[in-house]
C-alpha cells in the first residue's frame, strides 16, 4: 500500500478563486484546525506583504506542530528566497514551492517571460530554494495545455536542481478522468522513482474528485485539496473514497477519518459565515479561550510566553508592567485564563495619552431598521464626527470611529462579560486590532452600556496604535 498525501490548499486560493477572505486570526485557527486533522500539508499564499504575510507564516509555523508548512516563492523578486525561508524557518516541517505557468498563454500574459528565461528562473529559484530549505516542490500551472517536451523540459531542470516533489496542474479543468490519467502516467515515467508527483485539479467540470482517484491509480503520491471551497478537490470526499477503496486502488492517507466530519463542519463555518456587505470586518465573537491557565507560581516567563501565545508582541517594559497586573489578580484566584489575561494586557500594556477621546454616541438599532450609529470624538481640541450604517450597532459604531480616524484596521478579537451582578451590572469589552504591520494592540472598556464600553475600547486600542505608529 502507497501512503499518498495530501495538501490542503484552502488557505492558499484567493477570493477571485473560488477562496475565502479570512482574517489573520482565521488563518491561524484553520491551519490548528488541519493540524489536529492531521493532513500531512498545509498551503498558504506568497509574501505580498513583507510585513504582515511574513507574520502570518511565522506564526502559523509556530502554531502547527505536526503538518507541512508550504509557502511559494515569489517568480519575479530578488530576495524572495531569503524572505520567504526567514519567515518558514521555525516550523517544524517547512516546504518551500516554487510555481510557474508552464502553458505558452500564461507563461506570456501571467509572468512576461519566454520559455527560455523561465526555465533559467526556475532552475535558479529551485537550486536557491533547496539551499536552505530540506523540502522543495516545483508546480507546474497550467501544465494541461503546455507544450509536452517544453513540459517535460522543465520538470527535469528542477528535478536536476533539487525539487523532490513535481506537482503538475489541470488549471483550466477541462480534462476527463481518463485523460487526466494518462498525463499523470506520462509524467510518472518521466520523473525519478525518487522524486514525489504531485496533482492540482481545478473542479471546472465538477470531475476534481475523479480526476483525483484516477491519478492516484496512473502514480501520483501527492494531491491537493480543500476543506472547504467547490474550486478543487474535496479533502472531506477525497478521504472518504480512499477510506471506502482505497485498498482497490492500493493506496492510504494519514488524515484522521474519524474526527473528519466535525472539524471540516467547524472549517466550513469559519469560512462560510456571511459577512455583511457593509462591514468590512471578519465574522464577529469568537471563542479564544483554550486550555491554557495560569497560577500565582508562574514567573515572568510562563506569562510571557502565554501572552506571545495569543499574538502579542510586548517590550520588555510592557511584559513587566503585564506580570505585575497578572501578579495581583492571580493572588486573589486560584488560576487565570487566557481571556482574563486578554484583558490584563489591555488595561496594563502600552499605556499611552489619548489622541482621540469619545464624547458622544447616539445610536438607532431595531428589528425592523438599520442600524445606524453617530460618534462625535475629540482630538486636539477640534470636534470630530463620524456617521455610519453597519449590521448592527456595534458594527456601525466601529465603522463611525474608523471614518473619524480614517483608517481601517484588521478587528482580531472582540470580547464581552459582565464584571458585576444585576439590572445594572458593568459590562467589560476588550478589542483586538492587528495594525498593517501585522502588530496587535488591544484596548479595553468599561460601562453599564455594552456598546458604549466596546466603543470605548476600541478607540483605547485605535489610540495605542496611532501613538506607537506615529500619524501619516
Amino acid at each position: 500500500m502507497r501512503s499518498i498525501t495530501i495538501s490542503d490548499i484552502t488557505m492558499k486560493q484567493s477570493v477571485g478563486e473560488g477562496g475565502f477572505a479570512l482574517s489573520f486570526r482565521e488563518k491561524i485557527e484553520l491551519a490548528k484546525l488541519l493540524d489536529k486533522l492531521e493532513v500531512p500539508v498545509i498551503e498558504t499564499a506568497p509574501i505580498l506583504s513583507r510585513r504582515t504575510d511574513s507574520l502570518l507564516i511565522k506564526s502559523l509555523a509556530s502554531a502547527v506542530k505536526g503538518s507541512t508548512i508550504a509557502v511559494p516563492v515569489s517568480l519575479t523578486e530578488a530576495d524572495t528566497v531569503d524572505l520567504t525561508w526567514n519567515a518558514l524557518k521555525e516550523a517544524v516541517h517547512p516546504r518551500l514551492q516554487v510555481a510557474a505557468p508552464v502553458s505558452t498563454v500564461q507563461m506570456e500574459y501571467l509572468c512576461h517571460m519566454k520559455s527560455a528565461e523561465l526555465l533559467e528562473r526556475v532552475r535558479t529559484l529551485v537550486a536557491a530554494a533547496k539551499a536552505v530549505c530540506p523540502e522543495v516542490e516545483f508546480v507546474a500551472e497550467d501544465a494541461g495545455r503546455s507544450e509536452k517536451d517544453f513540459l517535460r523540459e522543465i520538470i527535469a531542470a528542477a528535478v536536476e536542481s533539487g525539487a523532490g516533489i513535481i506537482t503538475i496542474c489541470d488549471t483550466a479543468g477541462t480534462l476527463m478522468p481518463e485523460e487526466f490519467y494518462d498525463s499523470v502516467a506520462r509524467a510518472r515515467e518521466d520523473i525519478p522513482a525518487a522524486v514525489r508527483l504531485g496533482v492540482l485539479i481545478s473542479n471546472e467540470l465538477s470531475l476534481a474528485d475523479a480526476c483525483a482517484v484516477a491519478a492516484l491509480r496512473a502514480g501520483a503520491d501527492e494531491v491537493k485539496a480543500a476543506a472547504c471551497g467547490s474550486f478543487t478537490v474535496s479533502l472531506e470526499k477525497l478521504v472518504h473514497i480512499l477510506k471506502v477503496r482505497g485498498e482497490d486502488c492500493g493506496v492510504t492517507c494519514a488524515v484522521r477519518s474519524t474526527q473528519l466530519q466535525r472539524i471540516v463542519t467547524q472549517i466550513r463555518r469559519m469560512c462560510e459565515t456571511r459577512r455583511g456587505k457593509t462591514s468590512p470586518f471578519d465574522s464577529g465573537v469568537q471563542d479564544n479561550a483554550e486550555g491554557t491557565v495560569l497560577t500565582i507560581h508562574d514567573d515572568l516567563s510562563a506569562v510571557t510566553k502565554a501572552v506571545a501565545s495569543i499574538g502579542y508582541d510586548l517590550s520588555e517594559e510592557d511584559a513587566v508592567k503585564v506580570y505585575e497586573a497578572f501578579g495581583r489578580i492571580a493572588s486573589k484566584k486560584e488560576q487565570v485564563g487566557i481571556r482574563e489575561l486578554d484583558a490584563i494586557v489591555a488595561s496594563a500594556a502600552l499605556q499611552v495619552p489619548p489622541t482621540y477621546r469619545v464624547e458622544s454616541y447616539v445610536i438607532n438599532s431595531g428589528n425592523v431598521i438599520t442600524a445606524t450609529s453617530h460618534v462625535r470624538m475629540e482630538k486636539g481640541g477640534v470636534m470630530l464626527d463620524g456617521l455610519a450604517v453597519g449590521d448592527g450597532p456595534i458594527d456601525a459604531s466601529f465603522l463611525a470611529i474608523e471614518q473619524i480616524v480614517g483608517h481601517h484596521y484588521e478587528l482580531d478579537d472582540f470580547q464581552i462579560q459582565a464584571v458585576t451582578e444585576g439590572r445594572e451590572a458593568m459590562g467589560e469589552t476588550v478589542v483586538r486590532l492587528r495594525a498593517s504591520g501585522g502588530k496587535l494592540y488591544s484596548g479595553r472598556g468599561i460601562s453599564t452600556d455594552i456598546i458604549g464600553s466596546s466603543i470605548r475600547a476600541y478607540v483605547s486600542a485605535v489610540n495605542k496604535i496611532v501613538y506607537e505608529e506615529g500619524e501619516t
